[in-house]
């Protein structure tokens, strides 16, 4: 295409107006990616101009003209980025004229320099500025090139009043250099854009050959499944090939000279019903437009196929259109394949249930649907019961047998109105897309949980396990995908707490509880270090002598944000935040190194978590304490909790046999307010129980079942040689009552409250004769 430099500069139209339209949108995209450069070196040579001025001129001078000329740069850049893309478009010539004010506005911006400031300054100062001035003009007429309007428009402007300036100032001689400068970067801006077009379009050619090559190529380097096909200008199919003949079920000459379009519609020709593929064919061919990779689907016979065409359309010697040709071939496998492989994105592979991709995309579908409407949806995330025991014992092949059946049985109960799917492991999920009738979604979840706690039969075992829910709805509880999945989680968290079983539905206190925790957590992780963190210690009493025979360790948290913690609420939370091991240790080192300075026979108690138990090292961690505190192990008990074994971790009992071999004792405590297995007690060598002290307030009041409970504890307990230990003794009519019960030792308020350090040395070296008396 000749260079027209009446078109360039968008004064006509040009010879060929779709060439130039394609030229313009050329060159306004490599403005757009130069907006940033030019940002940048104009903020640069701002800077400079304002570091030469401003020891010179008045501050707010400086300021007004560099305020002024940064916020319309600032502008430009901005307009040009938000410019959309024009890459394969269209530019018009009003697009390329409108750069005209922007090269105009920065030129007048920068004419402050020589006609205001450099009036005023010393000629040094002069100098410098000018000199900037150079350089921006320089760097405009090579990087602004490919718009040359407003690169002329710029240049021609600080040139031109520049030059006026200089004049009024009699500085002849300058003002004619400065003028010679100005046209010769006017010409060569003129000539780096022809440059730049005769570079386009000799691409232009190359991209347009090298795809027509490429296209035609692709029969030499696919496979044999692939075929050559070519039409006229009126996209009639000409010189059919064989293969592609044989690819349409009929003979080469029954396809000569047929419609292409009608012969890939196949029997939808005549009903007029086209698929989206075809119709994408027909835009392309009426546009003349090359094409690659475009898929549709062909049906010949009643079996669906799917082809992919590529073509390009072919010019004769005096540029007059003849037509297409181009490749074909059938990807009707590729296409399972890849159907399959987006399936098994989105689809659970163990379940067949939609994963949780799947499931949030249908979240977000029915929560735009919801808020359209001004109706609601929920999101239900429920979580299995007592999984982890079967996977743990009978092994995950079971456990995946397990989930299929859950997975049937929820899919069972679902409708239209709801979707159901796995997140993964034991946890599913369920939307459901109306749910004006909060009743009903409720009642739903109810019905869920009592059809999935029925039993199982997998591989002639009989399983029992159940599930919790978390119910929330949105928008009321979320007003996107994510959040209502949080909210549906803290309400799950909640139906744990609550004994698993059953459902919780979402509210506002659940997210501040959990805000609350989040806060509370950050602090407990750092209380340590602080020293926050102290030790209790609370005597234990022989019921018979009176004497004192130890004192168990209790952990104290005193938060200067929150004052007193009680281990009732930051040990859970340590545990899981999984640092009940950094701390566990700590009581540990801290109890037995104080014990080791009591008398010789004191027993130290130190309470163990479950989560301790599971950390491989914690064997270690007691035997290092022992051998630093040089506390003798048979001084040394560890309670542990029915939870330890509620976990169904194998490795706990593991643990504790470790542990007895090292020659510590152990203590189950709070034995009968769980479920008080007997097995547990045949599992591990206990050296005592401890009965909780609800059971002996009610047994002092005389009510029957726990005065049963503890005489049977303490049977019990005598049976296997074990010793009992009675909490929350406060009064002398209890201490009486558990001595006669034959409970063997007692602690609680009566023999004194957990005591601090220099109390507790105190009271172990204090002569217990005669309270062994009292």
């Amino acid at each position: 295409m000749p260079i027209d430099m009446r078109a360039l500069l968008a004064l006509s139209e040009g010879c060929d107006p779709r060439e130039w339209g394609r030229l313009r949108a050329a060159q306004l995209d490599a403005g757009r990616q130069l907006a940033w450069f030019a940002l940048a070196a104009n903020l640069l040579a701002t800077a400079v101009c304002a570091a030469l001025l401003y020891p010179r001129m008045p501050f707010w001078q400086v300021a007004s003209w560099s305020t002024l000329l940064i916020a319309g740069t600032v502008w430009v850049t901005v307009r040009r980025r938000l410019a959309p893309s024009r890459a394969a478009g269209h530019g018009g010539r009003t697009d390329i004229r409108a750069t005209l004010w922007e090269g105009g506005s920065l030129a007048l911006a920068w004419s402050v320099i020589p006609v205001f400031f450099c009036p005023q300054v010393p000629v040094a100062t002069s100098i410098g500025l000018g000199l900037t001035l150079m350089i921006v003009m320089t760097g405009a007429a090579f990087a602004m090139a490919p718009l040359p309007l407003a690169t002329l428009m710029f240049i021609g402007t600080l040139g031109f009043v520049s030059f006026v300036q200089l004049m009024l100032m009699h500085a002849v001689a300058i003002a004619g250099g400065v003028l010679a400068f100005t046209l010769l970067l006017m010409t060569a801006c003129l000539s780096r854009t022809r440059a730049l077009v005769t570079i386009h379009n000799a691409q232009a050619v190359l991209d347009e050959r090298d795809e027509t090559i490429s296209v035609l190529l692709l029969e030499f380097e696919e496979s044999a499944a692939e075929w050559l096909w070519e039409t006229d200008a009126t996209r009639r199919v000409i010189r059919p090939s064989a293969r592609f003949a044989r690819a349409c079920g009929r003979a080469p000459a029954d396809i000569d000279g047929m419609p292409i379009l009608q012969l890939l519609a196949g029997p939808s020709w005549d009903s007029g019903t086209f698929a989206a593929g075809l119709r994408a064919l027909a835009e392309k061919l009426r546009n003349r437009d090359s094409f690659v990779n475009l898929r549709l689907p062909i049906r010949f016979t009643e079996q669906e196929r799917w082809w992919q065409l590529a073509a390009a359309p072919r010019y004769d010697d005096r540029g007059i259109f003849c037509g297409f040709r181009g490749v074909g071939a059938d990807v009707t496998d590729q296409r399972a394949s890849a159907d399959k492989i987006n399936r098994m994105a989105r689809f659970d592979t163990l379940t067949g249930l939609p994963n949780r991709r799947l499931i949030t995309e249908t979240l977000s579908e029915a929560m735009i649907a919801a808020e359209a409407c001004g109706g609601r949806c929920a999101f239900m995330m429920l979580d299995l019961d007592r999984f982890k025991a079967v996977n743990d014992t009978l092994g995950h092949p079971v456990g995946d047998r397990l989930l299929c059946q859950v997975a049937e049985r929820l899919g069972h109960m679902m409708s239209a109105n709801e979707s159901c799917g796995r997140l993964g492991g034991d946890e599913f999920a369920l939307v459901v897309r109306d749910a004006s009738d909060t009743g009903a979604v409720e009642e739903l979840a109810g019905r869920i949980i009592t059809a999935l706690s029925r039993p199982y039969d997998v591989d002639h075992y009989t399983l029992h396990i159940g599930a919790s829910i978390g119910l929330a709805f949105g928008p009321r509880d979320g007003r996107t995908s994510e959040m209502l999945i949080r909210s549906a989680d803290l309400a799950l968290y909640r139906a744990k707490d609550a004994g698993r079983g059953v459902f919780r539905v979402y509210e506002p206190a659940l997210y501040f509880q959990a805000e609350e925790r989040r806060v509370l957590e950050i602090a407990l992780r750092g209380a340590l270090d602080r020293g926050e963190m102290s030790l209790a210690y609370q005597p234990i009493i022989d019921t018979q002598g009176g004497m004192l025979r130890g004192f168990e360790a209790l952990l104290r948290w005193e938060s200067p944000e929150f004052g007193t913690v009680p281990p009732s609420r930051f040990i859970p939370l340590a545990e899981d935040a999984r640092i009940i091991a950094q701390i566990g240790a700590w009581v540990l080192r801290t109890a037995c190194a104080e014990a080791a300075s009591w008398p010789e026979g004191l027993r130290i108690a130190v309470n163990v978590s479950p989560v301790q138990l599971q950390n491989d090292g914690f064997v270690t961690t007691v035997a290092t304490v022992l051998a630093d505190s040089g506390l003798p192990a048979d001084r040394l008990e560890l309670e542990v909790t029915e939870g330890v074994f509620l976990r169904e971790d194998r490795g706990a009992t593991t643990t504790l046999a470790r542990i007895l071999d090292l020659g510590v004792r152990l203590s189950l405590d709070d034995f009968g307010i769980g479920h008080s297995s007997l097995g547990y007690l045949s599992r591990t060598r206990f050296s005592s129980i401890k009965i909780d002290g609800s059971f002996v307030r009610a047994a002092a009041r005389g009510g029957r079942e726990a005065l049963a409970i503890i005489r049977a504890v303490v049977a019990l307990a005598q049976s296997l040689d074990i010793a009992t230990i009675a909490e929350g003794v406060e009064t002398q009519d209890e201490r009486q009552l558990v001595a006669a019960l034959g409970c063997t030792h007692a602690q609680g308020d009566l023999f004194g409250r957990a005591l601090p350090v220099t109390e507790t040395r105190t009271l172990a070296e204090r002569d217990w004769t005669d309270s062994a008396a009292a």
